[in-house]
């Protein structure tokens, strides 16, 4: 599902569960994130609803490589030649999206909270047992002011990937927050600020403290990897994660 301008030029794609970005800068559009494969399509009708093509797109950013934010990332290098750019830490899980460190089973949170079966079933509906791969990828640092459309500023959030990043818009108040926080958590089908469940996260007590890089960054607007978009500002956020903890 396309929503027009979630933020100032940015638009949010919706498919099984999983959000993605299309950040514009005049003529030149900026991806962020790849939703699962089969989000190929919504990229195209994405770009036809706001009047671009394919030849528009600059390049993909990822804030981490979790299969469900891989699923066009190589289509896109590959068919439009465009740079894919991740953390230097998270290059292992750009070439392995299912392969990924998580301090707990999925098990318990398929028995307890059935909304995670209709997340699951969703996500492989749209192809994400059959993501592939990156085969380059351009790396970036805590830090970077990247030199793609919206200039995004990294900010380094390890926890839920040991490579996990959000990028600042800072221009326009506006956090790409990725998993590092999310409005819905898929593991628990629970809605609010939270971090991800364990199920999906490297480490929790990381993913917590890397709260704080959120905080600082006083975006009036936060948009997530999962969940719709929070607009109390990222400091009210960050307190309802904090409140809730690690699951």
């Amino acid at each position: 599902m396309f929503h027009r301008n979630a933020a100032e030029g940015v638009h949010r794609v919706e498919d099984a569960y999983t959000n993605w970005y299309v950040v514009e800068e005049g003529r030149s559009l900026t991806v962020v994130d790849t939703g699962h494969p089969r989000s190929w399509r919504s990229l195209h009708d994405a770009l036809r609803q706001l009047g671009r093509t394919p030849k528009d797109v600059a390049a993909v950013v990822l804030t981490h490589a979790h299969f469900d934010h891989m699923g066009f990332a190589e289509r896109a290098r590959a068919e439009l030649g465009v740079p894919v750019l991740a953390h230097e830490d998270e290059v292992p899980v750009t070439r392995h999206p299912w392969r990924y460190d998580h301090e707990r089973s999925r098990i318990p949170y398929m028995l307890r909270h059935p909304g995670f079966d209709r997340a699951f079933a969703a996500m492989a509906a749209m192809g994400a047992l059959f993501v592939k791969g990156l085969s380059q990828v351009q790396t970036y640092r805590a830090g970077d002011d990247l030199d793609v459309p919206g200039r995004p500023h990294v900010a380094f959030t390890p926890g839920h990937t040991h490579g996990h990043c959000a990028l600042h818009l800072r221009d326009r108040g506006v956090l790409l927050a990725g998993d590092a926080l999310v409005t819905y958590n898929p593991y628990r089908d629970s809605d609010g600020p939270q971090i991800v469940s364990g199920a999906a996260t490297a480490d929790s007590v990381q993913a917590l403290a890397s709260l704080d890089v959120l905080a600082a960054t006083d975006a009036a607007m936060v948009l997530t990897g999962h969940g719709p978009p929070w607009t109390h500002g990222i400091a009210s956020a960050v307190d309802r994660a904090r409140s809730l903890g690690a699951t």
